[in-house]
């Protein structure tokens, strides 16, 4: 057992293959792809396959399976809500259509969009959310869709942002708003729940006047969970407002809770390696935590093994390779940390601003900045720019990687970027 339980915990140990990208940050949900042959240089001029415009907005990051590659997107209003599919090799839409008509939308901050989650596809069904205002499976041959759900409430306040992970015969979503913070699992052949748990932190902080302080901004989080089989039990490891959990995907219940009280608006998706899950806190009083696996109940105190306080980033993700973490901070601050120790090994300023999460493939580090510039540096103890690549519009959708191709979203349009 704890020889499956190291493989299971080991990064880099085997990755993913490189022909589909189905969730968000990819195969495992964790950045990493095992493509070979990505260019490293591009430009406007240089290794683009194709571009095509995408209408309205959406940071949505696009998905890849099979011939197919399906985002979405939605009217700056937030009253139209649509849902397009490409076709791989060519960049032709094979089809766009409003799924969802919204007659009273919910006030969303101007840095967000109505279609920021990303779909998680699989054979024969892709599933499309936009939070509280939509979810729906559709079939990927028809376009049909399969079932959709409208009834399940919460106020984003600023908009959603967790996308959708397909567990086994389940689809395993977040829900933290101003006024309620759930998460859920429905049966992905229905649409029906199958279960739903309360985030159980009290949320009763107080500020200097004694009065409740945990509203708006600081009940919110935009995070994604991620699913893994640690020491022999299944853990759905998620990231909410003032506390990261674990429960059991299968019936929703809390395993063990780490409290970050000053920290909200978690948005980063958890990376586990070397016995220890690893996550960014969020916005307020963001830091780097490492907790140790195989807690039970509140665990703040006995399993939290170091923190990282200097530039830990609010919205992209971070970067797990063998024993390195690797992240970008949202104002262009690029770190490396011993993932055993939390020590600090280089960390140096690339430039601009960043809320696109970093990739490793063919052997690189890939960054992707607001404003279009793509960094790729190589891996390892000591800081080395490997090259620097621009386009037109910037980046806030993260990437995805299939076959030896980038493709990725800027604001107005999508790209595949492949070696010619």
């Amino acid at each position: 057992m704890r020889i499956l339980a190291a493989f299971l915990l080991a990064p880099s140990l085997a990755l993913h293959a490189a022909d589909n990208w189905p969730q968000f940050r990819g195969p495992d949900g964790t950045g990493h792809s095992d493509a070979r042959g990505l260019p490293v240089r591009w430009s406007e001029s240089e290794n683009i396959v194709w571009k095509t415009p995408i209408h309205d907005r959406g940071w949505s990051s696009p998905v890849v399976y099979g011939k197919q590659v399906w985002l979405t997107s939605a009217s700056k209003d937030g009253r139209e809500l649509f849902v397009l599919c490409l076709d791989r090799d060519t960049g032709k839409i094979l089809k766009d259509w409003k799924l969802f008509d919204v007659a009273q939308p919910q006030f969303i901050h101007a840095f967000n969009t109505p279609a920021s989650p990303t779909p998680a596809i699989e054979e024969g069904r892709v599933y499309i959310t936009f939070g509280s205002a939509g979810t729906a499976a559709i079939d990927t041959k028809t376009f049909k869709v399969i079932w959709e759900r409208r009834d399940i409430e919460c106020n984003h306040f600023r908009g959603a942002g967790s996308s959708p992970v397909i567990f086994r015969n389940m689809l395993l979503m977040h829900f933290d708003g101003s006024d309620v913070q759930f998460v859920m699992a429905l049966d992905k052949k229905t649409g029906k729940t199958i279960w739903q748990t309360k985030r159980s932190i009290d949320f009763q902080d107080l500020d200097k006047n004694g009065k409740p302080a945990a509203e708006g901004d600081m009940r919110k989080a935009f995070a994604t969970p991620q699913v893994e089989r640690i020491n022999g039990r299944w853990e759905m490891i998620s990231l909410g407002a003032k506390a990261a959990y674990s429960y059991d995907p299968f019936t929703g219940k809390e395993l063990w809770r780490v409290e970050e009280r000053a920290q909200h608006s978690a948005s980063t998706r958890p990376v586990l390696g070397h016995g220890m899950v690893y996550f960014p806190t969020g916005f307020s009083a963001g830091q780097l935590l490492a907790v140790r696996t195989g807690g039970n109940g509140l665990i703040t105190d006995s399993h939290v093994a170091w923190r990282v306080k200097r530039g830990v980033p609010n919205k992209p993700s971070i970067l797990l390779v063998d024993d390195l973490i690797y992240m970008i901070g949202d104002t262009g601050i690029a770190s490396c940390v011993d993932a055993k120790t939390g020590e600090q090994v280089w960390q140096q300023r690339i430039g601009g601003e960043y809320s696109a999460s970093p990739v490793y493939a063919d052997g690189k580090l890939w960054f992707f900045s607001e404003d279009g510039k793509t960094t790729v540096l190589k891996p390892g103890r000591t800081f080395e720019v490997i090259g620097e690549n621009k386009l037109d519009e910037g980046f806030l959708a993260s990437p995805a990687i299939a076959g030896k191709a980038f493709f990725l979203r800027t604001r107005t349009h999508l790209y595949r970027i492949e070696q010619k």
